[in-house]
């Protein structure tokens, strides 16, 4: 039995700036966001503006998540990040990856960008969000509820855009961050850029390897005894090898902002199957290789007075192979499986969007107007053809009045059409009130919408345990979204207190959903399905007293139950699943040190299922917590840092599921433990940043 020994070598991903920004926070206001113990309040938001806007100033609700929180948490992907988010539920699946839903809605609704461009390759209608990395990260802005109306299809729940690093502070950078954990992580990433007069060039690249987990592994540092010859070959988590490499161009004008990025990732998901026969001789081995690549041409700026020009036009490609092989256990050889046990998909999506708008300073009505284009290709053998495409075009525009300075009146339309599907006309309006200083209040509809995808529309998979089918009939999801807050900010004799409410409200129809539409031949299909429905209220506590800083924040989410119609079944329409979250901060800013704790707890999740007679059963997934501690310490003017703690404080692993064995109504039924995170772990990091100020060059160096 292979044993993983508690690592001596440092590692971790800090931003070498750390100790600076945390103290510029505390003197400044503590924000809602129980997450911005490292958030300044008045960070910038680009996300569905019409020019960069502090966060505070946006007229919709939008979260910051910064490098400083990141690199406290010791965050390697957008998993680790979301796992302490509120309103915000991580599923994992061995095969598929992790998952994402948002405000009671699965992650099919929720879109995902990368600098405004979106994230393509979802397997089983979600995006594997452990393969988007966090070491090449600035900020990540969320913003909860439908943002169709700039962002068009999948943003439906919510949008979370991930900002990466453009641009540099300095001359010449370089840096370089290991990562270690005692579950067998070992990560290393690095990162130069030079900077020159209107040009700046910056190139990084990591490497992430997960040699796989299971339960029964635990800290096993003394038992020694005999194991049976690859018992252990099978595991929960399985082992990952994972290479990116991002190259970004900046060519700065006056006005103007050229930027190329380009990004390459792969990797290597090894799935190992448990010895089979009567001697154990062979074993099923499967091997799941994804390949990204993503290009990128973006500007912005400014033309005119008070004019903003926005523009990207990118192409990015998503290969997924699966091959099964035969293992003979006594030799080490290979065999290919059947070919049915052998298959490639390819997507393909150019996305081009600009925007023209106009938002003068002291001006009472802002403006913009743009377009949005989105082509997808799928190609495999299991689509219908081989080869689909699908092609949206949109124009959409909005509006910004303020009859005074404290009321904002926003909003939005857009209209489409599509090549697949008729796309509806989709509005938006938010409203922003502030009545004095510090004191917000915000609240707004929005119509979302999310259009069927090549798989849903013409996927076909048969072979002796699957039958299932698209449906180019189907119809586009179509929600209705309501959401209102109120946030307070107020300082009380050196303390910062910072108090938000919110909630929300959404109804979807005609959701997708995949259905056993012949019992005969036990065949699946995508069909429209009735209403769904999700609701919420939410609040957040915050506290920040010299080097300390508190965040409480607790939420109530319901979860509509589908089949509560009818007069004579007893369930409820909603099923309510409450969640906590408390964060805590202290600097030492004599020693450089910060310790930080991040902890949330989710309450017992029921649903509703039928059971195999036809009856319905109440189903109920156990309460859990996730909780982390982390210690940081720099030196040398921040240039070296290091940082140790502990992942999962209380041993989360799975969690219990009853009533889990029902007839679920899908192609896969979910049955057993759910898989929530990896055991208790230690993990030591060490991070180095060598910096050169370019003083000739000092005042173009940002944009």
């Amino acid at each position: 039995m292979k044993r993983k020994y508690l690592p001596v070598a440092v590692s971790a991903m800090l931003a070498a700036n750390m100790q600076q920004s945390y103290a510029q926070h505390i003197q400044g206001e503590v924000s809602t966001d129980s997450i911005r113990t490292y958030h300044h309040l008045n960070s910038v938001v680009v996300t569905g503006q019409y020019k960069p806007v502090q966060a505070e100033n946006a007229v919709q609700r939008i979260r910051v998540i910064d490098q400083q929180k990141i690199a406290a948490m010791g965050a390697q992907n957008l998993r680790d990040v979301l796992t302490n988010e509120m309103n915000v539920t991580i599923a994992q699946d061995n095969v598929l990856g992790s998952s994402v839903q948002m405000q009671g809605i699965s992650g099919q609704n929720v879109k995902i960008l990368v600098d405004g461009v979106p994230v393509i390759g979802r397997q089983n209608g979600n995006i594997d969000i452990s393969q988007l990395n966090v070491y090449n990260v600035e900020r990540i802005e969320i913003i909860e509820g439908p943002m169709s109306v700039n962002y068009g299809t999948d943003a439906l729940a919510g949008t979370i855009n991930i900002i990466t690093k453009s641009s540099l502070s300095r001359g010449i950078e370089a840096g370089v961050n290991t990562y270690t954990e005692s579950i067998g992580k070992y990560n290393i990433n690095g990162r130069v850029g030079v900077n020159r007069g209107r040009h700046s060039f910056v190139l990084s690249g990591a490497r992430n390897f997960f040699d796989g987990w299971d339960p029964k592994e635990g800290w096993d540092y003394a038992d020694f005894k005999a194991k049976m010859p690859d018992s252990n070959r099978a595991r929960q988590w399985d082992p990952k090898e994972e290479y990116n490499l991002n190259f970004n161009y900046c060519y700065r004008l006056k006005r103007i902002q050229l930027r190329y990025k380009g990004d390459y990732f792969q990797d290597l998901i090894t799935n190992r199957g448990n010895p089979e026969g009567f001697y154990g001789y062979t074993a099923f081995d499967d091997y799941y290789r994804t390949c990204r690549l993503n290009n990128a041409i973006l500007v912005n700026g400014t033309a005119g007075k008070g004019y903003n020009i926005s523009f990207l036009a990118a192409y990015n490609s998503y290969q997924r192979k699966m091959n099964r092989y035969s293992r003979d256990l006594t030799t080490g050889s290979d065999q290919p499986g059947s070919p049915s046990d052998q298959d490639t998909s390819d997507y393909a999506l150019f996305n081009s969007r600009a925007t023209l708008g106009k938002s003068a300073s002291g001006k009472k009505l802002a403006y913009e107007a743009g377009y949005d284009i989105n082509v997808e290709k799928g190609t495999g053998k299991r689509i219908a053809g081989g080869v689909k495409n699908i092609g949206d075009y949109a124009a959409y525009g909005s509006a910004e009045y303020r009859p005074t300075d404290s009321l904002i009146l926003h909003g939005g339309l857009r209209y489409a059409c599509n090549t697949a599907f008729r796309a509806p006309l989709i509005p938006s309006l938010n409203i922003k009130y502030t009545p004095h200083k510090g004191l917000d209040i915000r609240a707004a509809y929005s119509r979302g919408f999310r259009a069927p995808g090549v798989k849903e529309l013409f996927f076909e998979f048969n072979d002796s345990n699957h039958d299932i089918i698209g449906n180019d009939k189907l119809k586009p999801e179509q929600s209705n979204n309501l959401n209102a807050s109120v946030s307070f900010r107020k300082e009380i004799r050196q303390v910062q207190l910072s108090v938000e409410v919110a909630s929300f409200y959404n109804s979807i129809s005609d959701m997708i959903s995949l259905a056993l539409t012949d019992s005969a031949r036990n065949q699946y299909s995508y069909i429209n399905i009735d209403h769904y429905k999700a609701k919420g209220v939410q609040t957040n506590v915050s506290l920040g007293y010299k080097h300390l800083v508190a965040t409480f924040g607790a939420s109530y989410i319901g979860r509509f139950n589908q089949l509560s119609g009818g007069e004579e079944t007893s369930i409820p329409k909603f099923s309510y699943t409450p969640e906590a979250r408390l964060n805590l901060s202290y600097q030492v800013p004599v020693w450089h040190f910060t310790a930080s704790l991040f902890g949330k707890y989710t309450s017992k999740n029921p649903g509703y299922a039928l059971d195999t007679a036809g009856n319905a059963v109440m189903t109920t997934i156990a309460a859990y917590t996730i909780a982390d501690l982390s210690l940081t310490k720099t030196w040398a003017q921040d240039k070296i840092s290091i940082s140790f703690g502990c992942k999962n404080l209380f041993n989360t692993g799975n969690v219990n599921r009853l009533n889990a064995n029902v007839s679920s109504g899908t192609a896969h039924s979910s049955s057993g433990p759910l898989s929530i995170a990896t055991g208790r772990s230690l993990f030591v990091g060490l991070g180095y940043t060598f910096t050169h100020a370019n003083t000739k060059n000092h005042d173009q160096q940002q944009y």
